[in-house]
C-alpha cells in the first residue's frame, strides 16, 4: 500500500457503513455528505453490507451488514449478558479478520485516498466491522473521519454487555489519523469525558438553496391514494415506529383536534420489534383516531407493489401534509424536523434534549410541547390550521432559519475547515 502521504493525494473517498442504502437517518446524512464531497471535486465509494449506491462505486460485503445472521448471533451473545464465551470471541476475531481482507482490498481497488466512516465506529450492532476498522486503521494508519450519529452509551439496551474490552477498542477508537465529528453538541461534551476526544460537531443538514420542487403528476393522487376527504386533514408522522418517537403524543394531539383527519405514519418498526406498534393500534382504536401505517406505499424510490399500488417517496407526501408531528422523546438531532421545516410545514415537537440545546435556541416558531399534549399546544395546532397567514409566515420564518444554520452551505464550510486539519496532519 502506498505511505500516508500519497494516498491522502488521492481524492477517491471511501464511505464506511454496516448499510447505506434506504431512508434511515445515517444513510440520508450519507448521501448529503456524499453529495457536498463530490461537490468538492472527491470521488466517493461506497463499503457497506447493503448498499444502493452504483454498482462501479460499490464494495458490498454481507459481513458489513448488523442483519447477517452470524453478526447477530454474536451481539445477541455479548448484550444483556455479563460474560462471553470463547466461541463467540473466536467468531468476532473470524469475521473481524475476513472484513479487514475486505478492506484492504476496498482501498487498493479504489485508490482511496481518505476513510469516512458512517456510525459503524459508533454504535455496536456490528461489533466485529467495528474492531476491523479500527486495527486496519492503526495498522495503515489511513486518514479517516468518523462520523458518529449515536453512541452506545445513549441506548439503554447496551448498558448490560459481555464486551467493554471491545466497546473501549472500537466505539469510537482515539487513534491519532482519526478526526471525529458528532451530531449535536451534548454527544461532544460526553464523547470528550468519557474518552478525551475532542470531536467537531457538525450538525444535520437539508439542501436549502434549492427548495423543493411542486407536486408533479405522479404524486398529485397522494390525497386518494390515502383516501383522504377533502375536508379532512392529513397529518404525517414521518418516522420508524420506535418508542422514543412518543407517537401517542401524535395520536393524543389528533384525538384533541376535534377535527376531520387521519395521522398517516410513514415508516415501519424496523428492528426493535412490533410490540410498540400493537399499542399504538390499540391507542388510536381507544381514542377514536384513524391511524394508517403505510410503510408499505413509501419507499426511497417510486414503484409499484405486488397488489399494483403506487409507491410514493416520503418527498411525495410532505407536500401533502397540513401538519407534521415529531413528538420524539429523544434523537441524536432530528432529520423529520429540518425535513418538515424544508416543505415549510408547520410541526409539532416536543422538547427532546438537543432540540432544546441546539435547534430551539436558534428560535424556530413551532407547536411545542414537554412531555405531554397541553390545552396550549392544542390551541395553537388549530390555529395554525385554521389561519392561513399565520401559518405561511411561520413556515417561512423558520425555512429562512434552516437555510441560515443547516444547509449544505454550512456542512460545506465545515468539511472544508477538516479536511485543512487532516492535510496539517499528513504533511
Amino acid at each position: 500500500m502506498k505511505n500516508r502521504i500519497e494516498r491522502f493525494q488521492s481524492r477517491h473517498i471511501g464511505i464506511i457503513s454496516t448499510r447505506i442504502a434506504g431512508t434511515d437517518g445515517v444513510s440520508l446524512e450519507t448521501e448529503k455528505w456524499a453529495a457536498v464531497l463530490e461537490k468538492e471535486g472527491f470521488t466517493c465509494f461506497y463499503f457497506a453490507g447493503e448498499l444502493d449506491r452504483p454498482t462501479e462505486r460499490s464494495y458490498p460485503v454481507a459481513e458489513a451488514h448488523f442483519m447477517h445472521p452470524e453478526v447477530q448471533d454474536i451481539y445477541i451473545s455479548c448484550f444483556d449478558v455479563e460474560i462471553r464465551t470463547r466461541e463467540t470471541t473466536d467468531k468476532l476475531h473470524r469475521i473481524k479478520n475476513h472484513l479487514k481482507d475486505h478492506l484492504e482490498s476496498f482501498v487498493n481497488q479504489f485508490e482511496i485516498g481518505m476513510l469516512l466512516i458512517e456510525n459503524a465506529l459508533t454504535i455496536p450492532l456490528n461489533l466485529p466491522l467495528g474492531v476491523a476498522l479500527t486495527e486496519f486503521i492503526m495498522e495503515t494508519g489511513m486518514p479517516t473521519i468518523a462520523h458518529h450519529h449515536d453512541f452506545y452509551w445513549e441506548r439503554d439496551r447496551f448498558t448490560n454487555n459481555a464486551v467493554a474490552d471491545y466497546l473501549s477498542l472500537a466505539f469510537p477508537p482515539n487513534l491519532p489519523s482519526i478526526r471525529h465529528v458528532v451530531i449535536n453538541s451534548h454527544a461532544g461534551a460526553q464523547l470528550s469525558l468519557r474518552t478525551g476526544i475532542s470531536p467537531l460537531v457538525c450538525p444535520n443538514v437539508m439542501d436549502f438553496a434549492r427548495p423543493p420542487d411542486p407536486p408533479d403528476a405522479y404524486a398529485a393522487d397522494v390525497r386518494q391514494s390515502l383516501n383522504l376527504e377533502k375536508d379532512e386533514l392529513l397529518i404525517l408522522q414521518p418516522t420508524r415506529v420506535v418508542q422514543r418517537k412518543g407517537i401517542e403524543h401524535a395520536i393524543e394531539l389528533v384525538h384533541r383536534l376535534g377535527r376531520k383527519a387521519k395521522l398517516i405514519i410513514s415508516h415501519a418498526s424496523g428492528d426493535e420489534g412490533y410490540d410498540y406498534e400493537l399499542r399504538l393500534r390499540e391507542y388510536s382504536n381507544l381514542m377514536g383516531v384513524n391511524t394508517l401505517f403505510v410503510s408499505d406505499i413509501i419507499n426511497e424510490h417510486r414503484g409499484t407493489t405486488s397488489d399494483g399500488r403506487k409507491i410514493y417517496t416520503l418527498e411525495d407526501i410532505y407536500p401533502h401534509a397540513d401538519l407534521v408531528t415529531y413528538p420524539s422523546t429523544f434523537e441524536g438531532f432530528g432529520n423529520a424536523f429540518l425535513e418538515a421545516v424544508y416543505f415549510r410545514k408547520p410541526v409539532v415537537v416536543n422538547n427532546y434534549s438537543i432540540y432544546n440545546k441546539d435547534i430551539k435556541p436558534k428560535g424556530f416558531q413551532v407547536i411545542e410541547i414537554d412531555g405531554y399534549v397541553t390545552g396550549d399546544a392544542v390551541q395553537k395546532a388549530n390555529r395554525v390550521l385554521k389561519d392561513t397567514a399565520m401559518r405561511q409566515r411561520m413556515v417561512d420564518h423558520n425555512f429562512e432559519l434552516g437555510r441560515r444554520f443547516f444547509s449544505y452551505e454550512v456542512l460545506e464550510s465545515q468539511l472544508k475547515a477538516l479536511m485543512m486539519v487532516h492535510r496539517m496532519g499528513v504533511s
